[in-house]
């Protein structure tokens, strides 16, 4: 009777650490990603363009323990032509400011806080963002940074574009539609506000959930 009622715990406790484990893949297949559901951030979106703005901006992202960014740069499509970085996308969880660098330039205050090791900012791919941030003000040292990919490989995932990774991850599809658009137009359309503040935000939900996933070793890698 023992014996019976062990192997039933046994089974009981095997079963329940098996719901509580997550699959996620070690390489994420495309074809898959166009047939999940669409997320795109519905918070508060503010569009800075004055450097008045942007010191009002950053008290405002102090306050957040965590902020995720990135950048957007006009495309060139002719041989040889290349632009600066236009956008700096710095987000809170529910909130993100879009910085208009190409109006106002890469000012201070932004440059104070992206140097500030005491503040947790997280991205993916950030050395390309860095270099391009660099060409607006040579002086610039990031410090306070957590690369997302190099996150993710310590789980084994070989797939880190945000979009894989997210689909990875949270089994939702990120827009890529608005990437190569004009980011240097006089008006930002709401669908690149709206792209712009969902590649801030979503770096700050990976470095959340892949946080969890290591430190509890809540996943199962195929």
């Amino acid at each position: 009777m023992l014996n019976s009622e062990l192997q039933a715990n046994i089974h009981q406790h095997t079963a329940c650490t098996n719901i509580a484990m997550r699959q996620i893949f070690k390489k994420t297949d495309k074809s898959f990603i166009p047939e999940l559901p669409r997320f795109a951030f519905d918070g508060r979106i503010i569009v800075i363009q004055s450097e008045s703005e942007a010191i009002r901006a950053v008290e405002a992202l102090r306050h957040y323990p965590v902020l995720g960014i990135d950048t957007e740069t006009r495309p060139a499509f002719q041989k040889g032509k290349s632009y600066k970085v236009a956008l700096l996308q710095i987000a809170g969880e529910d909130l993100c400011f879009l910085f208009r660098l190409n109006e106002f330039g890469f000012s201070p205050c932004l440059v104070e806080l992206l140097s500030d090791p005491s503040i947790l900012k997280v991205g993916l791919s950030l050395h390309d963002d860095f270099l391009m941030l660099r060409r607006r003000n040579e002086s610039f040292v990031p410090a306070g940074y957590i690369e997302l990919q190099d996150f993710a490989k310590e789980l084994g995932i070989e797939d880190m574009s945000l979009q894989k990774l997210y689909a990875n991850i949270f089994h939702k599809r990120i827009s890529k539609n608005a990437r190569l658009s004009n980011w240097e137009a006089d008006v930002l359309s709401e669908s690149q506000k709206v792209y712009a503040a969902t590649d801030a935000v979503t770096c700050i939900q990976l470095y959340q959930e892949l946080k969890n996933l290591k430190e509890n070793k809540a996943y199962e890698l195929v």
